[in-house]
């Protein structure tokens, strides 16, 4: 009795699934587009004579529609034309190198102020943005005298020339510029020239 019932059953709704997938094969009309078609005018909701209700304002009165917006309003049908159907949402291709772009920190590029000293901006978390200077100095074989404890500061050496590099920020983006140790600014020429290397040896 129960393997009659359960052979039944699977018949029934392998038959369910055969007409629905043959229903969409030979996209047979459902009447789901029959609205398309409709003139009837529906009158606003009268209260009965004698009625004491208040005058009823509509939350979400419809609209009034163009009729030039609907003559290039989107079409929701099949092929055939015969069927409601939505349009299958377009396949989106992951793109891999973007992504790979996005997690990493933009190229620093550098910049005058309003005194021609150069600078270099960068924009991303202080943190990070001062170890990627400290590893490219040390990349282009600077050497890094002292560092401060409590602001992105370090005093490195460059050809025999002892300067200080400052890092400021202003929300996330970075700032480095070159002082000489007397906390005056280091010669544009040379600043720009080592501003430029670290720029173009950036390990991000």
């Amino acid at each position: 009795m129960q393997l009659r019932l359960g052979l039944t059953l699977a018949l029934s709704v392998l038959s369910l699934a055969g007409c629905s997938t043959l229903s969409n094969k030979l996209s047979i009309n459902n009447g789901s587009l029959n609205y398309k078609k409709s003139t009837v005018d529906i009158d606003p909701l009268k209260y009965p004579d004698g009625s004491t209700a208040r005058p009823a304002t509509p939350l979400y009165p419809a609209p009034i529609i163009d009729p030039l917006a609907l003559q290039h309003a989107p079409d929701f049908e099949n092929q055939k034309g015969n069927r409601f159907a939505m349009p299958r949402p377009d396949e989106v291709v992951p793109n891999r190198a973007l992504a790979e772009a996005n997690n990493n920190y933009p190229k620093p590029v550098v910049l005058v102020d309003g005194n021609q000293n150069p600078l270099l901006k960068v924009t991303g978390k202080s943190d990070t943005i001062w170890q990627y200077t400290l590893a490219t100095l040390s990349s282009l074989n600077y050497s890094v005298i002292s560092q401060s404890q409590t602001r992105y500061e370090a005093t490195i050496k460059v050809d025999d020339h002892t300067y200080v590099l400052k890092l400021s920020a202003v929300g996330k983006t970075n700032t480095l510029v070159l002082f000489n140790p007397d906390n005056s600014f280091a010669d544009q020429a040379k600043a720009k020239a080592l501003l430029d290397q670290i720029s173009q040896n950036w390990p991000a």
